[in-house]
This record gives C-alpha cells, sequence and structure tokens, in this order.
C-alpha cells in the first residue's frame, strides 16, 4: 500500500505539470484549430528564466526566504513567455490562420527549433542546475513521501487550473473565447474582437507553461535547452487523451498519465526486473493512450469545439 500512495503522489506531481501544459495545447486548437507545437518549448523559456532569475537573487538578495525567491522566478516568468508565445502567434501564426492546416504545422516545427536553438546560443547546450531554495526536508503520508516542492507544484497547479476554469466561464473574456471557439465568423458579428481574443489564449496558455517550467526544474533540479520536447509530447498525447479543445479533458489527461507513467514505471517495473522500469515509463502512457483513441477517438471527456462553417 505504501508503494501504491507513493506511486499516485509521484504521478499527481508529473501529471499536474503535464495538465499545465496541456492546457495551452487545448485552448489554442479550441480557438484557432490549431496544433501550436512550440508550446513545449515555452515551458523551456520559464524554466531558463525563472533559474537566470533565482541567480540574480543568489547574489543580490541572499536572504530571501526560498519560498519569496521561488515566487519571484515565477512571477518573473510568467510575463516572459507571454511575450514569447504572443510574438509567435503574431509573426509566426497570424497570416497562416486561412492556409491548408500542414502549413501551421510545419511552422510549428520550425518555431520549435528556433526557440531551441536561442536557448542553446543563450545558456549553452550543457544540462544546468535549477537552483535549490526551498527546505528538503520530506513530509510523510503514511509510508509515502513528498518533497515541499512537490507540495507548492501541486497547489499551484490546483489554483492555476481553478483560476482558469472561473476566467472561461464566469467572465466577459472566457465567453468571448468560447464564442470565437464555436465560430469565430459569428462571434465578429457579435462584436466580438478575434484577434484580442487569440491573443489572449495564447498569453494564458503562455502564463501556465511558465508556471510548470520553474516548477519543473525545482522538481527535477535541472534543465537544459531540449527539456521542453519530452514534456510537450506528453502533454499534447494528454490533451488528445483528454479530449482536445475541452479544459476539463486537458486537465483529465494530464493526471492520468502521470499517474499512468508512475505506477507502469514502479509496478511494470518491478515485476520485469527493472527491464521495463523508469526508463521505460513512455511506453506505459502511450500505449494506454492509443487504446483509449481507438475505443474512443474524440478522448475521454470528448470535443467540445464545433465544426466550423
Amino acid at each position: 500500500m505504501d508503494t501504491f500512495i507513493q506511486q499516485i503522489l509521484n504521478g499527481l506531481v508529473l501529471g499536474s505539470m503535464y495538465a499545465l501544459v496541456a492546457l495551452g495545447y487545448t485552448m489554442v486548437y479550441g480557438v484557432l484549430n490549431l496544433i501550436n507545437f512550440a508550446h513545449g518549448d515555452v515551458l523551456m523559456i520559464g524554466a531558463m528564466i525563472g533559474m537566470s532569475i533565482l541567480h540574480l537573487l543568489g547574489v543580490y538578495a541572499p536572504g530571501l526566504p526560498g519560498y519569496v525567491q521561488l515566487a519571484i522566478a515565477i512571477i518573473g516568468a510568467i510575463p516572459a513567455c507571454m511575450l514569447v508565445n504572443i510574438l509567435i502567434e503574431r509573426i509566426a501564426y497570424r497570416r497562416l490562420r486561412n492556409a491548408p492546416r500542414l502549413a501551421p504545422l510545419i511552422t510549428a516545427i520550425g518555431v520549435s527549433i528556433l526557440l531551441q536553438t536561442f536557448a542553446m546560443m543563450i545558456w549553452k547546450r550543457n544540462p544546468l542546475p535549477f537552483p535549490q531554495v526551498l527546505p528538503t526536508e520530506p513530509i510523510m503520508i503514511g509510508g509515502a513521501v513528498i518533497s515541499q516542492t512537490q507540495v507548492l507544484l501541486l497547489v499551484l497547479a490546483t489554483l492555476s487550473m481553478v483560476g482558469l476554469v472561473l476566467l472561461v466561464e464566469k467572465t466577459r473574456m472566457g465567453r468571448a473565447m468560447r464564442a470565437v471557439a464555436e465560430n469565430p465568423r459569428v462571434a465578429g458579428l457579435m462584436g466580438v474582437d478575434s484577434n484580442k481574443v487569440i491573443v489572449a489564449t495564447f498569453a494564458i496558455g503562455a502564463a501556465l507553461a511558465g508556471v510548470a517550467g520553474v516548477m519543473w526544474g525545482a522538481n527535477y533540479a535541472t534543465i537544459q535547452y531540449t527539456m521542453g520536447t519530452v514534456p510537450g509530447l506528453k502533454a499534447f498525447s494528454a490533451a488528445v487523451l483528454g479530449g482536445i479543445g475541452n479544459i476539463y479533458g486537458a486537465m483529465i489527461g494530464g493526471l492520468v498519465l502521470g499517474v499512468i507513467e508512475s505506477l507502469g514505471a514502479g509496478y511494470i517495473g518491478e515485476l520485469t526486473g527493472g527491464f521495463l522500469g523508469s526508463h521505460y515509463q513512455d511506453i506505459f502512457a502511450f500505449v494506454v493512450l492509443i487504446l483509449v483513441l481507438t475505443v474512443r477517438p474524440s478522448g475521454i471527456m470528448g470535443e467540445r469545439v464545433a465544426d466550423r462553417a
């Protein structure tokens, strides 16, 4: 039972980060019907900016509490990620809205390579240690162990997802986003500025990715310019698993994917003597993804976005 609780906790931590990034994918798809494959690299930018801010704080304000330092790093990473994603939308995607779907896809891959190259030029190619500013004393839950960084990650992810749901369902901007997702032409006739809504969608998704990037670095203690590729792919898979275009589906898909990976790496790895352990945990997530999409192609929650005229 202790092992089961430990793997569930590990899965929730991992799945929370997947969910934050998956929300960016699903929001952009819901509004634009476009997959922003550069979104995983926005997570990487957030982690790099957060690391740089923590290094500066360590030099100029070493006496600040760890939680305050991490909060400042997140607050600094969010606008940087938002600016990057807004520029991506303005420069790379805006002129391709009515182009064949293959064109934005190829552009997204090119933007991803460009972001990685810029990051490599600024922060170099070798893995970088992420400053560990929070206490390392573990917290015991039954027989399982969770760190203070992971607790903070779960709290931030929960608050971010609840805040997003409230924004989408209770605010004027949220209604505008849902209107553009339903039918951009009709929304425009009703006075909704589609460009502002699309920019806001990219900015909100980037903010969530910025939070995930800083917490990813804090949790794993090392970052690299290519670190966004695999989490981005996993988050996209989580969005598809939950139902691309559905924010609840992205949350559920991320958590399910994280738990599956942890349970698979823990139990199946143990049964196979380590042959299918943590190094092969991607297998379990994608096998389940294939099975779910074979039975239910629209994902767990289905797709809310209506077909456009």
